[in-house]
């Protein structure tokens, strides 16, 4: 009885074998045109952004001082354990959708919806905010040629972001003409910021001072530089602090704050029931992007601290961040200036690119599914889902265009977090209730890894503010009443347990 009142409940399961057969169907069938190369400059080409030109120097001079390389590799880590979760599902079950369809084959629709309906908040939102970071970098590289070009006109009540606006365009516009051209470009412009990142580290080298890494982990800010109340990590809240600014607790702040450089290696998952050999390439392109982009963190995070002392990083009082450009002007490299800018411009370019394509495939596989309408799984003659990718371009020119970015960084960090949990204590579920599986990647030291990658998930999810907890709880509730009021009606798995046929 116990089973059946979980086939026909709001945690029915979708079979692996049914959502595999899914994929065949003629009207919503994408083609296999990715290979393991590809998935690599996928995966870093959606983590090598702004972060690595922006976030390090921020987080340095802001929360952890030269202690952030350390904060980059204990997000590593976390992402590395949780990469292992994500490469033996993706290799097991070569559908798109990602945490979404991972989550329907052990939890059953309704955490399957809210995994989704988070990934919508993940890959969405984070879309946004880098067209807007990418806007403000193509304002920049005018500058740097004596062209003073506004990327922003203010609208009445509102302001228009026309250089985000042009950038969605243009990349939704390549989503729609096919995966394999999107790598393509991808691979041109991963190849040209890797270089300059490159360069970077080794200008940078010649620069570095070994007194500026002392104290490694500076001394809690008191006073008015530590930050209370709902802005400080949820942890050092917990554990009576006045603040997490520098010490062990912004140490640990940073690692979920630089989390953020790191998201989009899961995108790579999405893109499984494109790959031509899936249970090789999907491993390899996870855990391998993964590494590189780690290796290219840390040694920018080292390179930037030993170059000037933290204290120089810290944001100005007009409230102007400092990036890595700031570390090289006030040595009086100011050629690196442009080269940063161009970098950045670039690199954003792809992390919009492939962050769209994660979001496009998840609405993909829900609708699919029947709980978003069927209409937008339908896929042309060159085997793209147009009708997503219109409206995911649609509605992620609209955010980034009008709204402001404020403080949405943090919600897509507790989205992305909250996947990483579920896909992990998947993996567990699935060795139990479906043992017989062919696994072409197995996770190792099953549950040690997984139970590992929870917690590590669930610290750094600690270490976020508690104004970003209240929004995610907030965005939770209304998907709730979204699947209530709509999905678990139209589920196509709920028709096809209520025929007799098997789900």
């Amino acid at each position: 009885m116990a089973v059946r009142d979980r086939q026909t409940g709001i945690f029915r399961t979708k079979s692996v074998e049914q959502s595999i057969a899914d994929t065949d169907e003629p009207d919503t069938r994408l083609r296999k045109d990715l290979g393991t190369w590809d998935l690599i400059v996928f995966g870093v080409a959606v983590v090598v952004g702004a972060g690595i030109f922006t976030l390090a120097a921020s987080t340095a001079g802001d929360v952890a001082g030269p202690s952030v390389s350390l904060a980059f590799v204990l997000a590593a880590i976390a992402c590395g354990l949780a990469a292992l979760c994500y490469a033996e599902f993706a290799s097991t079950v070569p559908v798109a959708g990602s945490a979404y369809t991972f989550s329907y084959a052990t939890f059953g629709e309704f955490v399957a919806w809210i995994i989704g309906w988070d990934l919508v908040l993940e890959f969405a939102v984070g879309s946004s905010v880098v067209a807007k970071g990418w806007s403000e970098y193509l304002a920049t590289v005018f500058a740097q040629f004596g062209l003073q070009v506004r990327t922003s006109i203010p609208l009445g009540p509102l302001t228009m972001d026309w250089g985000a606006l042009l950038l969605v365009v243009v990349l939704a516009t390549l989503l729609v003409l096919g995966t394999k051209l999107s790598s393509r470009v991808s691979l041109v412009f991963t190849t040209i910021k890797v270089a300059i990142v490159l360069l970077v580290i080794v200008v940078g080298l010649l620069y570095v001072n070994p007194a500026n890494y002392s104290p490694f982990i500076p001394p809690p800010a008191t006073g008015g530089e530590a930050e209370g109340g709902i802005t400080q990590s949820l942890l050092s809240l917990f554990g009576g602090e006045g603040g997490s600014v520098y010490g062990i607790y912004g140490l640990l702040a940073a690692a979920s704050l630089v989390f953020f450089a790191f998201i989009g290696f899961d995108v790579v998952a999405t893109t499984a029931e494109e790959t031509r050999n899936p249970q090789k390439s999907l491993p390899r392109g996870i855990l391998g992007s993964l590494v590189i982009v780690t290796v290219l963190y840390v040694g920018v995070s080292l390179v930037l601290t030993g170059m000037v002392p933290y204290t120089e990083l810290q944001t100005a009082e007009d409230g102007t961040g400092a990036t890595l450009a700031t570390a090289f002007a006030s040595l009086g490299v100011d050629w690196a200036a442009t080269v940063i800018a161009i970098g950045a411009l670039v690199g954003l370019t792809t992390v919009v690119m492939v962050l769209m394509l994660g979001q496009i495939r998840v609405l993909f596989a829900m609708s699919r599914d029947g709980l978003l309408p069927r209409g937008l799984s339908r896929t042309g003659e060159r085997g793209t889902p147009a009708r997503a990718t219109l409206l995911v371009g649609v509605v992620v020119a609209l955010v980034a265009t009008f709204f402001p970015a404020g403080d949405l960084e943090q919600m897509v960090n507790i989205g992305t977090l909250f996947a990483f949990v579920l896909v992990s204590v998947g993996v567990v579920v699935l060795r139990r209730t479906r043992p017989d599986l062919p696994r072409a990647f197995r996770t190792p030291l099953v549950p040690l890894v997984p139970v590992l990658a929870v917690l590590a998930c669930l610290w750094l999810m600690l270490n976020l503010s508690v104004e970003t907890w209240l929004r995610f709880v907030i965005w939770m509730v209304v998907g709730v009443v979204v699947y209530f009021a709509y999905g678990r009606h139209h589920s196509r798995l709920g028709a096809r347990i209520g025929r007799g046929e098997q789900g």
